[in-house]
């Protein structure tokens, strides 16, 4: 069999030429037969049309369409408007309130006798904490008892003086000196029993003391709140001075804690004292604790760029513990009205977008680019941009749309 080169050899050259043009007209021609053909099968066959991706191979399809069957798989509600609280959350901890925690000393020095409660024992107002034997309580017992005895020694005096004057053995100036004498030992029996009652001793006590012409150096230290002891450093022998630290007790009311955080810089603005919070804690997932903020930082730390914002909650079961993770939502404005879907209505594309998927129909499905803005508690969410009040939402059931519609791209 001869070759075409053996065969071209033959040809003129105008014949050569003439082949060419002639394969090139057939391939144009065959080229546009071919696109005609794929438009033609697009025009009557929509599913070719989606199947088509357009320039650089981007999948553009954002519509799936489901039989009856799937469609009842779904839930569909209209969009509704919601009020969405304007909020702030952030974490923090708990610790007593510092405002109600009170180191209990004695007023003056003294050897720790005995010491009643240890440290978690709840304690009222007025509660015996701790004795000490006091030498200045003694002193001052002791001045007392001495100026009880002169105060009736000049009270006997001026009483005979009186008596002498009216049988003539006495002069007017001896009376005025008795009663001079008795009215200076009134005044410091008078000072002595102040000094006596400030060791917190009563009257009663101190007309006992007076009737049995008896000493006691027991100093009686109570609680001055109604609270817990959260440190006791008291122990019988133990020399205690008033101010030196450590407390003897330590007593804090409870009823009250601290919640302590550090909030973002970009969040330091919209807190305010006296907003409400609620705070959570891990150790009781289902209870709430209410209390308003106390205290707004005034300056920003310059290391981790926070604020200190401390708020009082109420605790009157005495559940919180210091020490103890917290997190706490403050509404730091107003509520707002907007649109809302359910979380789960809400799909994270791989890109980051947030997409809703609506229907007019029930069975036609599109793919909506959304912005989301607030979260209720109740699980809503608040749409900011991308959806109108009303429009039938796929609330659940959205994730299955987007992976059918990733699937069919993907077939």
């Amino acid at each position: 069999m001869r070759s075409f080169g053996h065969l071209f050899e033959k040809l003129r050259p105008w014949h050569v030429l003439a082949v060419i043009a002639a394969l090139g007209a057939t391939a144009l021609l065959g080229g546009k037969y071919l696109v005609a053909s794929t438009d033609a099968r697009a025009a009557t066959d929509p599913q070719a049309s989606e199947d088509r991706p357009a320039s650089g191979n981007a999948d553009v399809r954002s519509s799936v369409d489901l039989t009856e069957k799937q469609a009842s798989t779904l839930t569909i509600a209209p969009a509704p408007v919601q009020e969405f609280a304007v909020r702030r959350t952030a974490v923090g901890t708990i610790d007593f309130n510092q405002n109600m925690l009170i180191q209990v000393f004695s007023q003056y020095q003294g050897k720790i006798i005995r010491a009643f409660y240890n440290t978690g024992d709840d304690v009222k107002q007025g509660d015996l904490l701790f004795t000490i034997d006091s030498p200045d309580l003694l002193e001052a017992e002791s001045s007392l008892l001495a100026s009880a005895g002169v105060l009736e020694l000049q009270t006997r005096t001026l009483s005979r003086a009186t008596q002498l004057l009216k049988a003539g053995g006495s002069a007017q100036k001896d009376i005025d000196q008795a009663t001079s004498d008795r009215q200076t030992a009134e005044a410091n029996f008078r000072a002595a029993k102040n000094a006596v009652r400030i060791f917190g001793k009563t009257d009663a006590e101190i007309e006992q003391i007076l009737e049995s012409r008896h000493v006691d150096s027991t100093l009686l230290v109570s609680s001055p709140i109604t609270g817990r002891i959260i440190t006791r450093n008291a122990a019988p022998g133990l020399l205690t001075q008033p101010g030196n630290a450590p407390a003897p007790f330590s007593v804090a009311d409870i009823s009250t804690m601290w919640m302590v955080a550090n909030v973002i810089e970009t969040d330091a603005p919209a807190y305010k004292v006296g907003q409400e919070v609620e705070v959570r804690v891990p150790a009781y997932p289902d209870a709430v604790f209410k209390g308003h903020v106390t205290v707004v930082g005034s300056m920003i730390d310059p290391t981790t760029h926070r604020q200190l914002v401390r708020s009082e909650i109420a605790d009157p079961e005495h559940l919180l513990r210091p020490g103890m993770f917290a997190s706490f939502v403050i509404q730091t404005g107003d509520p707002v009205r907007s649109v809302a879907v359910p979380a789960d209505a809400v799909v994270r594309e791989g890109d980051g977008t947030m997409t809703v998927w609506v229907t007019s129909d029930r069975r036609h499905f599109s793919k909506r680019i959304v912005k989301v803005g607030l979260q209720q508690q109740s699980g809503q969410s608040q749409i900011l941009e991308g959806l109108t009040q009303g429009e039938l939402v796929v609330t659940e059931g959205a994730v299955f749309l987007s992976n059918k519609l990733l699937l069919g791209a993907n077939g």
